[in-house]
Formats: C-alpha cells, structure tokens, sequence
C-alpha cells in the first residue's frame, strides 16, 4: 500500500514520540492530585512530580510529568491536599525535644493544661500515679513547659510547692524558655544545693529571706544541676529521647532537624539509633563551642554520615526574655519578681570568652549560631563578628544570629553589613507577646520584638524557628505567628513587622536550608533535589491567614518514603496531637527504656 506524504509525516512524529518516552527516565513515585507549591520562584507551582531513587526527576504539568510514568511507577493521589519541601528547622533542640515528649506537661492551653500552681500539682500526681513503675525505677520526675507568665499566680512555683507533690522523690520541672527551671527539696538535695551554694558565673540560685534556696534555679545554675541528673540516663536514654524528638519533628512536617547546643554523646546517641535504622529524618548538630573544640574540629562536616552530621558549633550569650535573664541594654519595663532598680538582664558569658569563640570559628572556617536575645547581647556579638572579619576576612562560614528578641533597627543594619543571617522566634508574639507588652520590653519595644518586617524590608533572606523544646515544633503556629503576630489574648503586634505568606514559607523552607549549606539539596521542589516533602490539610496561600495555625500536617514524606501519616483522630479535627502523645504504648516503651538505662548507672 502506497504512502502519502503525510501519512509518512504523521507515521514518523508518532515514532518519534514513541522514541521521546521509552528515552525518559521512569520514575518510582509521582505525585499529582493537589496543589503543589514548590517555593521555586522559577516555577512557584505544578501540577506533579515525579521521583526516583529519591531525588526529583520532574516538576511540571501532569501531561509532562506524566511521561515518566512506568509499569513499577507508584501514582501518590494527594487527594486535594497541598505538597510543599519539607520543613527545614533553623533552630531547635531535637533531641531535648524528646525530653519533651516523655515527660509531664507543664504547658498551659492551647497546648496543655496547667492554668496555675494547683493544676501544675495535679498534672504532676497525675503522671507519676500513671507512670509508677517507672518513677520507682528511675527515681526521678521530670516536667517540661511549665510558664509563670500563663500561671494565675504570675510567679514561678517554689520548692514548697513541689515538695507538696512529693518530698520522697526528686522532681525537677523546666520553664518553657529552658533556661529556668524549679526543683523540690529532694532534687536540690541530689544536686547538692544549699544556703552555702554560690551563685555560679552566668546563672543564680534565687533564695528566699532565710537564705535557703527557694528551688528556682537560673541559667548556668539550673543547667549544672539537671544535666548530672540527666546523665542518668545513659546511652540508651539519650537514644530515647532522640527517637522520640525526631519522631516529634516529624509529625510537624520536618525533614531536617537542628540539634542546637549539642554536646559528643549526644551526636554519637543520634549516629547510633541511625545505624539501626531509627532516625526518620536528617539532623544537624551544633555542639557547644565553649566545650569541645577538638571534637567540632574533627567532625564538622557539610556531608551526612547516613542522616547525621556536625554543622558547626553553638554559643549562648544570655538568657531568656519571658524570664527576664536576657541581656538587655536598658532596663526591663515591668519585671515580675524581685529585682533591683535598673535591671536589665545578665550575660551568660564574657565579652572575652564570646571574641574568643567567634575568632577561634573564623579562624577554622567553622559555622558558628549564637543564641542572643537582648540588645546587649547583639552589642556584644556585633562587636565580635567586626573584630573577628578584620582578623580574618570573611571565610564563608554564613555566621548565625539565633532568636534576636530584643532588636534595635541599627542592629539589624549592623547584621546585614556583617552578613549574619538572622533565625528570628516569631512564634514568641503568640506565646509570650502580651506579657513582653506589659512586662518585658513595653507597649512600645514590644512591637518590634522579632522583627521579620525590618528584615525582609532590606531584601535579607531570614528564618523563623520554634526553639523545641520551649515550645512544641509546631510548624503550622511558626507560620501563623510570621504572618498575623497574633497574641494569645488576640493583639496584634506589631502589624508593621508581619510578612506575606509565601515570605513566611520561604523562611521555614528554602531559606534555612540556605542557612545550613543545604541549598542545593533541599527546601523546595526542583529537578535534582531531595525528596522531601509535606503535606498539609489545605494550601496555606489560599485560606484565611488568620486560620492558618488551624492547618494539619497530613503526612511527611522522607527521601520519597512516608515517615508520617496523621492518626485518623487528627484528620478529623482541629486537635494536633505528636505521634508520641498520641501513641501511650510507643510513651511507655521509651519511658521503659530509660528506667531501664537509668537502672544500670
């Protein structure tokens, strides 16, 4: 049979079509079925993406994605809910985080239940009568989040107060900040504290008119009593609470975490459990540089060793805002508690010892975030980092402003001329703004307390962060908070300091993944990077920003493997509940496991 011309024409374009596909890669996994938001300016959004061997291989429309598709190729229908990177977390604590997740919780609504000293009590006999063996065992009663600014009697509870509890068992509980915590007569006892105690260097022992000890320690003074407390617990327990943090970070649409102010056992701790498998998501740690130079030295590397590595190291300047041990360069408006005239906060740390570990980071190249949070602190960190880069120049380390509570707009300059990138707690205007309004700072400062507003408007890249375990990694309160500054009683603060939607994703995506030389890797959806990804309940950039913190985190996917799916009672309400807590028997297990390794110490 003979052949038109354009019959040979439309044989030889389906033969090359043909040639087109069997030619394309086939992917393992696409997923379609929703709205896809890549945070790539190039291509804000898809319709699908195709993945292999845990990379993206595609990003486009159905059609074109589509031609990837093979016989082995699994079809993810997101069923209406939206795709974003995962989430990459500026700063937290994960694996103290787990800490959170196995003990009592001190947290008052909307996340727990304690409104003043009599409930905090209740909340206490209610978990050892619940975990009895294990209290036996260990010994030891640990709470977490408890908040004198959200208690009825606005004061932090007393050794009295806890010894109501139990004078037989030691009980530490830990504020929300975690630079404050209170202990019973039995706990100060273990950690040999007494009237003969002193004060140490960047911490205090608050006292009452007898000069004994009330139980509230502060800084330096409650991290040198927990810590020998902790270290009960063993390999095994660190491992514990490191499953049990990464878990938690998880359920928040995390796929990298921040071990901030980490320390050798508890990075070995982490390395192990990912030897057996146990780590759902990337981690990276920032040891203490005040602790353990030769070991950053030898470990820090830009490489995962499976899903762990050392990113850089850590410094803490001062304290906390709510708990008025920030270091201000004023005096605080309104302290609550007994402080003299003036009062503006303590550093945890000298001027010497801060220019030491800023020289010594820029000096090996290292990384270094610093926890500072007043305006004094910044002073002293900027002038730092200009004596550090005229020794030194710049070495490509992207150095770290940690919190920067308490700005002043020059400061911000100062830190953009440096070329600091900022991690800013906007989640502090929903949980602590209207007590920096009344107490901290003032009606006035208080408006432009992480100040999101000044830095975008400069063009700075920036991240925003939850800093678990003070408080839960709870992605969906970071972006509502970014967005509204919505107080706890409603107030809006600082309206000139809130961002767009899309700005507010980019700092809990492609930003810190910036910030941690993960760029190329991971915080959005392009061809070639990791296959990380979210999913929420609805697409963030198309409801009501004020609904924004009622938004789910459906399921978070891992490397192209799913590492979480929301529990049937969370996709049916607005509750948010963390697979640890969700789960008692995962909770009794691990609580299990650190009797168990407390046990043997």
């Amino acid at each position: 049979m003979k052949h038109s011309p354009l019959g040979y024409l439309l044989t030889a374009s389906v033969m090359l079509a043909a040639g087109a596909a069997w030619s394309q890669e086939i992917a393992d996994t696409i997923y379609s079925g929703g709205p896809i938001l890549t945070i790539n300016d190039a291509q804000p959004s898809a319709e699908a993406v195709a993945v292999k061997d845990g990379r993206i291989l595609a990003v486009g429309d159905l059609a074109a994605v589509s031609a990837h598709q093979g016989s082995e190729t699994d079809s993810f229908d997101l069923k209406g809910r939206a795709m974003l990177p995962g989430f990459v977390d500026s700063h937290g604590h994960v694996v103290m985080g787990g800490l959170q997740a196995l003990s009592a919780n001190m947290l008052s609504p909307p996340d727990g239940e304690v409104r003043d000293i009599a409930s905090l009590q209740d909340v206490l006999r209610a978990w050892m009568k619940g975990n009895a063996e294990v209290v036996d065992k260990v010994n030891l009663v640990i709470g977490f989040g408890y908040d004198d600014a959200q208690l009825a009697e606005l004061r932090h509870p007393t050794r009295e107060d806890l010894d109501a509890v139990s004078r037989d068992v030691p009980i530490v509980i830990v504020h929300q900040s975690g630079h404050i915590g209170v202990a019973n007569s039995k706990a100060l006892e273990v950690a040999g504290i007494d009237a003969s105690s002193p004060n140490p260097d960047g911490g205090a022992i608050r006292r009452g008119a007898d000069g004994e000890p009330n139980g509230v320690l502060e800084e330096y003074a409650f991290f040198t009593a927990i810590v020998p407390m902790l270290s009960k617990l063993g390999e095994e327990g660190i491992e514990a609470f490191a499953r049990a943090g990464a878990e938690l970070w998880a359920s928040y649409g995390y796929t990298t975490a921040q071990d901030g102010r980490s320390a050798r056992p508890i990075v070995e701790a982490l390395k192990a459990i990912d030897a057996r498998g146990d780590l759902p998501i990337d981690v990276v740690a920032f040891p203490d540089v005040l602790e353990d130079r030769d070991y950053i030295r030898e470990s820090v590397s830009q490489d995962y060793d499976g899903h762990v590595r050392v990113g850089g190291c850590k410094l803490t300047i001062d304290g906390a805002p709510q708990g008025f041990t920030a270091l201000r360069d004023r005096p605080y408006y309104d302290p609550v508690g007994d402080y003299p005239a003036g009062y503006a906060g303590y550093s945890a740390v000298s001027m010497e010892q801060v220019q030491d570990a800023v020289n010594w980071c820029y000096a090996n190249k290292v990384q270094i975030l610093t926890h500072s949070n007043g305006e004094g602190a910044s002073d002293m960190l900027i002038a730092a980092l200009g004596e550090a880069q005229k020794q030194y120049g710049d070495p490509g380390n992207r150095p770290v402003l940690i919190h920067g509570q308490f700005l002043r707009e020059d400061q911000v300059d100062s830190y953009q001329k440096l070329g600091v990138f900022m991690s800013l707690f906007p989640m502090h205007t929903f949980f602590w703004g209207d007590w920096h309004r009344d107490h901290t700072v003032g009606p006035v400062n208080a408006e432009n307390i992480s100040p999101t507003g000044w830095v975008h408007q400069r063009g700075m890249k920036f991240a925003t962060h939850h800093d678990a375990p003070v408080a839960r990694p709870d992605s969906m309160r970071i972006l509502s908070a970014t967005v509204t500054r919505r107080t706890r009683s409603g107030d809006i603060l600082g309206p000139h300091q809130r961002v767009d939607v899309m700005t507010a994703l980019k700092a809990m995506t492609i930003w810190p993944a910036w910030q941690h030389f993960e760029e190329d890797e991971k915080g959005s959806i392009e061809v070639g990077k990791t296959a990380d990804f979210v999913l929420l309940s609805k697409d963030p950039t198309a409801v009501d920003p004020e609904t924004l913190s009622g938004l789910k985190v459906m399921a978070t996917i891992k490397d192209d493997a799913v590492i979480y799916q929301a529990p049937a009672a969370v996709q049916e309400s607005a509750l948010r509940l963390s697979p640890i807590a969700a789960d008692p028997e995962a909770s009794e297990q691990l609580l299990h496991a650190m009797a168990d390794a407390m046990a043997t110490n």
